[in-house]
Parts: structure tokens; C-alpha cells; sequence
């Protein structure tokens, strides 16, 4: 099946999670030829046989194939049925691996299509979009409040690509250079400690079914979080946009002052609060699970053992446990009265919720994201490149934001803040649920204890492939 060499192997094409890649051969020189892909190979620096295999793997071949493989070089049963202590020793991925993986889960895509048309908006386009970039995985009309932690045997990194413009690695065909898309990723990459995020393996932290295998020697640990307070403040954009605002259902009592804005907002038919941030609730969620599925399916294609779960506490992995040995990623939390979970708000400097004590006020915030839709970068700034033939005349023609607009999101964000002590009202400011594990596979545990198809091809080739 791979007959073609690494000198003829000159392109692939990467459909959807990257998990479905045609490679295309060609005799002729590079600057003679004809490939049909959009993700070009032929620059990868000793390119492994593994990465091949991955560009002919198909789709429908990594969605029948997934499984969660739990089972990593090192790791120990030690009693039950399915008893068994691993003869090997944990092995990180490579750097390509690694690499491959994480902007498959987190990786930027290119510029992302505006939504183009709501009757409502008449001459404008939506004016939803909180980022320019799209990336492997969807969010909510565009919103992309959700970014990325991971942790190794050697530390703990976080990659921003929520904010990412399109890859510069993209020719006028549209045609990819994968190593230049790998290292425009790999200088995103900030690294916040020298060891491994410590979950210890107790009730209170990791679910008992995971302490043997979640989080291991040799495994990357990758973890998106969500700025959900960022997401609710969207929300509000959003509801301000199509003439409807929100009511307090909690303590059933209107948004003070929000009458003032009835030219703007339907104020006698109000959404509650409480809908409104379980449904953003659910758009983050769909954010997370997301990005780990397409990281799920590289899995398959590159051969690695792992999985998407959410088996560990996640105040635990973000720092608000409340036991000193165990930091995890340092976010600040506030324990407030008569709430029994922390409030957590962000990684100072790294990563900040949109509320206090973050923003000095709840307008500061909206303010904050206003300039992310149409400030540098943003997707309605008329000089933020694009995927248009005309794109800054497109992008300026987005439904404008005017004070009194923001006036009124900050009204009612503003007021949740102070009649809950916290903003969002219901729900948290930080969320994090699932993560993706990756590792290299035991295979002699699944060959000791199921029958043949335990695992694909690409497993069973693992280690020559990637050698």
C-alpha cells in the first residue's frame, strides 16, 4: 500500500478533523507538480512512515474504529479478570506526534465563514462571531470562548489558538505546508511548569476507574477550558441584537433599569436567566467535547492509545480543590457565602474569565468583547485579512455595536453580578469537563485478553511506522 516514497510522496489532502487524508503521488519535480491535496507532506524533515498512514486513513475507518484504549506502555490491573502489569516502560509521543495531535484538537483552520445573511439585520451581516479564525472543532455562531492546557512528563503548556489569524501556511492555492503549520502551533505554545499537572489518584480528585490509567507516565493530557463568562456576555450581544433581553426568574424581579432600553429590547417578554446560561452552558460543553472527538480520531489514524473522558475533578485540574498539594493549573477561585462549589475565574495572565476580578466592572467586560469583534484582528474589522474576494467590504458591513447598546448588555450583566455576587448568575465563569488522553499502546494486554480487532492496523504498525 505504500509503494510511493517520501521523495514522490508530495501532498495530501486533510478533510474535517484530519482524520481523512489522500495522499497524492507524483513522479514529476516540485516545481512541476500537480497535487490534488491541501495539506502538503513534502517538507516534513524525515518524514515517518506513521504520518503517511495517517494521510491514507479514511474518515469512515477512525469513526467505526474508535475506542477508548486505556491501556498504556507501563500501566498495571493488578487484580480482577482483566489482572495484568504492562512488560514495558511508559513512552512519551514524539514532538511530531504531539504536534500533530494538538492541532488536530486545537489547531487553527484558516479564516472562518461569516454567517452572511438574517432578514432582521437587513443591508448587515450577523454581527455574532467572536473570533476571525476557525479551528477543527465548531462553536456557537462563532464565538470561540474555549482555549487549551496540556501536560506531559516534562511539564505543563498552554495553547492559545482561540484569537489565532488564518495560518499563514496556506499558498495561493490554498494548499498547506504541514511543517510550517506545525511550527507556526508549536510558537504558540507557552510553557507554565517543569512537571507533569499532579492529580493524585484519590476519590476526591480522579473517579477510581481512571487512577490507574488517567493522567499516566508517558502520556499527554490535554485539557480545554472554557471562558463561559465571555460566552454569556455573547450571549447577551446576541439577544440585544434580535430585540430581546433576559429577567431575574431566580428572585423573579425585572432587570432594573432595563426599561429604559424599550425602543431596543422587547422588555415585557424577557427571556429568564436561568435558561439562558444552562443553553450557553451547553454551547461550551459542545466546544469541549468536540475538540477532543476530532482529537479521538487522530488517535485511530496515527495508531495511539487514549481517550475522551471526564474522570477527573475538574476544580482539581484547574487549582480550586482547596488542598494545597494539589495546585493544579493555579486558577484563582473565590468560595462565596453560601455557595458551596468555588467560583473560578481565570489564570491571572494567562487565561481570564470576563468578569471580576478580571475586569474592574461587568462593562469593562462587554467592552472587552466588543473590541474583539471589531478592534485589530476581529472579525469585523475591515482590515482583518479573510476568505473573501472583497473581504474588507464584507467585514465592515457587519450590524454596528453603539454605546447604547452596550449600555444595555452591561445593564443586565452588570445587575447579575451584584444581585448574585458572581456573573454568570447560575453557572460557572470557568468551565472545564472533558479531556483527551493520548499515550502509546500495551498491545499485549489487548492481545492477552480480547479477540482479534481489539485494536487497528495503525497500532499494530505503531512502532515501526513512527520510528
Amino acid at each position: 500500500m505504500f509503494e510511493t516514497s517520501r521523495r514522490k510522496l508530495l501532498g495530501a489532502s486533510m478533510i474535517g478533523a484530519g482524520a481523512l487524508l489522500n495522499t497524492v503521488g507524483a513522479r514529476a519535480s516540485a516545481a512541476t507538480m500537480n497535487s490534488k491535496g491541501n495539506i502538503m507532506l513534502n517538507r516534513m524533515p524525515d518524514l515517518p512512515r506513521g504520518l503517511v498512514e495517517a494521510a491514507h486513513f479514511p474518515l469512515i475507518e477512525a469513526i467505526h474504529g474508535r475506542r477508548s484504549r486505556r491501556f498504556a506502555k507501563g500501566a498495571s490491573i493488578p487484580d480482577g479478570p482483566l489482572a495484568y502489569t504492562s512488560d514495558q516502560k511508559p513512552e512519551p509521543l514524539s514532538e511530531l506526534e504531539q504536534l500533530i495531535l494538538l492541532t488536530t484538537v486545537a489547531g487553527n483552520t484558516g479564516w472562518s465563514n461569516l454567517i452572511p445573511h438574517n432578514r432582521m439585520y437587513r443591508s448587515n451581516i450577523p454581527n455574532y462571531a467572536g473570533a476571525a479564525g476557525g479551528r477543527t472543532f465548531p462553536s456557537a455562531a462563532g464565538f470561540h470562548t474555549t482555549e487549551f492546557f496540556y501536560t506531559d512528563d516534562d511539564g505543563v503548556y498552554f495553547l492559545p489558538t482561540k484569537d489565532m489569524p488564518g495560518t499563514g501556511a496556506r499558498n495561493d492555492k490554498g494548499e498547506t505546508d504541514l511543517k510550517a503549520y506545525l511550527d507556526l502551533h508549536r510558537a504558540r505554545i507557552i510553557k507554565l511548569s517543569d512537571k507533569r499537572l499532579h492529580i493524585p489518584a484519590e476519590p476526591q480528585h480522579m473517579e477510581l476507574h481512571n487512577e490507574w490509567c488517567g493522567n499516566v507516565p508517558g502520556s499527554t493530557f490535554v485539557i480545554p477550558v472554557a471562558d463561559l463568562a465571555q460566552h454569556m456576555i455573547l450571549v447577551l450581544c446576541y439577544l440585544v441584537q434580535s430585540g430581546a433581553c433576559i429577567y431575574d426568574d431566580v428572585h423573579d424581579e425585572a432587570i432594573p433599569g432595563i426599561e429604559k432600553f424599550a425602543n431596543r429590547v422587547d422588555v415585557d417578554n424577557p427571556y429568564p436567566i436561568s435558561f439562558m446560561e444552562q443553553f450557553s452552558l451547553a454551547e461550551v460543553t459542545v466546544e469541549l467535547a468536540t475538540s477532543c472527538y476530532s482529537g479521538a480520531l487522530m488517535l485511530q489514524a496515527m495508531g495511539l492509545g487514549g481517550w475522551m473522558y471526564d474522570g477527573i475533578n475538574q476544580f482539581s485540574v484547574l487549582g480550586a480543590s482547596g488542598d494545597p498539594a494539589v495546585p493544579g493549573l493555579g486558577f484563582r477561585f473565590d468560595m462565596l457565602p453560601g455557595q458551596p462549589l468555588p467560583h473560578v475565574t481565570g489564570l491571572e495572565g494567562v487565561f481570564e474569565g470576563h468578569c471580576p476580578p478580571h475586569f474592574k466592572d461587568m462593562r469593562a467586560a462587554v467592552e472587552a468583547v466588543v473590541s474583539r469583534k471589531f478592534g485589530s484582528g476581529g472579525p469585523f474589522n475591515a482590515k482583518t485579512a479573510g476568505p473573501y474576494k472583497e473581504t474588507d467590504a464584507i467585514r465592515s458591513r457587519a450590524a454596528p455595536i453603539d454605546d447604547e447598546f452596550i449600555d444595555c448588555v452591561a445593564t443586565m450583566a452588570q445587575h447579575l453580578h451584584d444581585r448574585f455576587g458572581r456573573f454568570p448568575a447560575t453557572v460557572p465563569a470557568i468551565f472545564s469537563l472533558t479531556y483527551l488522553q493520548a499515550h502509546k499502546l500495551d498491545k499485549g494486554f489487548y492481545d492477552r485478553f480480547f479477540t482479534p480487532g481489539a485494536y487497528l492496523r495503525t497500532h499494530a504498525d505503531h512502532e515501526k511506522n513512527w520510528a
